[in-house]
């Protein structure tokens, strides 16, 4: 029996590279530092980052709106 292993290539900029180098343990692959990282960080744990009168949340918040406008309404089935 036979246990093939894929791998992707993938891109990253130097600061990037830099970033996932210094989260890396000894003993660890890149691939463990991306699985841990992913999985320690969750969309509620960014809840509050911004606040609602920043500049950056009026950027995100608009660009969203505009986003929304662009998509096509989606059609529920019922079962």
């Amino acid at each position: 029996m036979y246990a093939y292993i894929m791998t992707k290539v993938i891109s990253l900029s130097d600061d990037a590279y830099e970033l996932l180098k210094s989260l890396k343990e000894e003993g660890e692959s890149f691939s463990d530092v991306v699985r841990k990282t992913i999985k320690k960080n969750s969309l509620a744990d960014c809840g509050g980052l911004l606040k609602e009168d920043s500049k950056e949340w009026g950027k995100i918040s608009k660009e969203l709106l505009e986003e929304r406008r662009k998509s096509k309404p989606r059609v529920l089935k019922e079962f």
